[in-house]
């Protein structure tokens, strides 16, 4: 029996749909409630879930526009039951097989040389549940090759998620055997390796010699693998400006890893090799495939503007006060408090103190009904190798100005190091960005969903302003702050901006509370 199923009303108004992606391909079997698909409006995307378990019939394409109503797939039934039961009665014979050969030979397993089979058999690794919402990750990279002895828990590989990064650790003891390439765009659940399971890495015999194409074959792999990247550290290194020559590789057979690349540095500019640059004239193109932090940032942002009322106010802050502190006393601070103290603690302490007085830009939007957090978790913008991330100062209010300086720089330098966890990225209450230091001098920013509201800082410059009648020139910085209209009003976001300003320039006001 066939179970069709149809796309279902998915919003007032929506009449059509697309087919964004297919987690099953045709042909495969799905579990009852199983998403198989993803499906998008113009407003916003919807998972779609198996009405059956069995054989799924896929009857309209990716990227097709189907409407409201329309057969999107079919799941044979029977065909599924079928496939299942010959499935265990394969399984069933397979064993009853070996237990008949192991009987046949008895005390077999004395005489000849330790087995995988005997130690354990084969254990398939399939990528494990790494954070609420994530459906796929990325191999970045191998850190142990094909053939290679692992030990339980020994990190075996790179994943990259479009939050964050994670490492791969061996399920047992044995000789891996990888199924995904580097590279490989891989759903949750899906096998990435096997493992032949064995206490201790099988030796050749010594009684016969390797054959000579083995030998060729090793040193071949050898010198292909030294100082050739792995296609994650290839990345970084193209955006850091690295020839691959220049750095040593730390992985088998001297292959350059994601952390060696993360770690080295650029040349200096008279250090710089030469590279052939593109003709004058030249019209060539190269394509490169999103990575799954890109698309993620793409779709959030789009929906972002899409279903917030977003509005931006701006102001300006007299940096002189700031500076005058931090040129007193940077040093003393940073021979106490072993930190740098920068711009970002005085921002956050006074986004802190304000956002108490005006709660409103500190709550969230819950369907029908305000959030309201007695707590700031200030999210901090960083732009990292693989992209922007927002990783998360928890209870901020709570923060020295040494506890502020802390925490940005741990959490920038996981960022650039791809370390940061889903728990480091997720639960912000407000965010702080600082386009000024690439130079911006004004922006609009996006608000980071489900919060309300965004700080956007940026770069100082010497204008001339009026103080006490008298033009002067100070070091001015313009503020933005974007808003969802919907929860909080004019007044409250101009309020809550020009009560950050005041700090700012009367730091003197934060350590009073005035």
């Amino acid at each position: 029996m066939s179970v069709e199923i149809k796309v279902p009303q998915v919003g007032e108004s929506i009449t059509e749909v697309t087919i964004s992606e297919w987690f099953k391909k045709d042909g495969d079997y799905v579990e009852l409630d199983e998403i198989i698909c993803e499906l998008e409006s113009d407003k916003a995307s919807f998972e779609l879930n198996a009405e059956a378990a069995g054989v799924l019939k896929i009857k309209a394409q990716e990227g097709e526009t189907v409407e409201i109503g329309a057969v999107i797939c079919e799941i044979d039934t029977a065909e599924g039951v079928d496939s299942k039961s010959e499935e265990h009665t394969e399984t069933s014979k397979s064993s009853e097989e070996q237990q008949e050969k192991e009987k046949a030979v008895p005390g077999a397993d004395v005489a000849a040389a330790p087995s995988v089979a005997e130690a354990g058999g084969v254990i398939e690794m399939r990528v494990p549940e790494v954070g609420e919402s994530i459906t796929e990750v990325t191999l970045a990279s191998w850190i142990k090759q094909d053939g290679d002895y692992v030990e339980l828990d020994e990190n075996i590989a790179d994943i990259d998620s479009d939050k964050a990064s994670f490492e791969l650790p061996a399920e047992a003891n044995g000789i891996l055997r990888p199924v995904a390439q580097e590279g490989d765009v891989l759903e949750i659940g899906a096998l990435i390796c096997k493992i032949e399971v064995t206490d201790k890495a099988v030796e050749a015999p010594k009684d016969k010699p390797a054959p000579e194409t083995t030998a060729k074959q090793s040193s071949t792999d050898e010198n292909y693998a030294k100082g050739h990247p792995s296609p994650a550290a290839a990345k970084i290194l193209s955006e850091k400006g690295i020839l691959p020559d220049s750095v040593a590789g730390s992985g088998v057979g001297g292959r350059i890893t994601k952390q060696d690349a993360a770690a080295a540095k650029a040349p200096e500019a008279d250090e710089m090799p030469q590279v052939a640059s593109t003709p004058a004239g030249s019209r060539q193109q190269r394509r490169e495939k999103m990575s799954s932090l890109r698309k993620t940032i793409a779709r959030r942002l789009v929906a972002a503007k899409n279903e917030t009322a977003m509005l931006t106010t701006f102001n300006e802050v007299d940096m002189k006060p700031i500076m005058d502190i931090r040129s007193k006393y940077k040093e003393k601070f940073k021979d106490k408090k072993e930190v740098g103290l920068g711009f970002m603690s005085f921002f956050t302490k006074a986004v802190c103190m304000a956002l108490q007085e005006w709660p409103a830009v500190n709550a969230t939007l819950d369907e029908q009904e305000i959030v309201y957090n007695d707590f700031c978790d200030i999210s901090i913008a960083v732009s990292s190798p693989r992209g922007l991330v927002v990783p998360v100062i928890r209870n901020a209010e709570s923060l020295s100005f040494e506890g502020i300086e802390k925490e940005v720089v741990r959490l920038a330098t996981k960022a650039r190091d791809g370390k940061l966890t889903i728990e480091e990225m997720t639960g912000g209450t407000f965010t702080i960005t600082n386009g000024g230091i690439f130079g911006s001098m004004l922006s609009t920013p996006i608000i980071n969903q489900p919060q309300s509201a965004i700080l956007g800082m940026h770069n100082i410059v010497e204008r001339p302003v009026a103080v006490n009648g008298e033009i002067v020139i100070r070091p001015i910085m313009y503020v933005a702050v974007s808003y969802d209209h919907r929860i909080i009003d004019g007044r409250e976001s101009v309020s809550f901006l020009y009560r950050v300003k005041e700090f700012l320039e009367d730091p003197t006001r934060m350590l009073v509370g005035i």
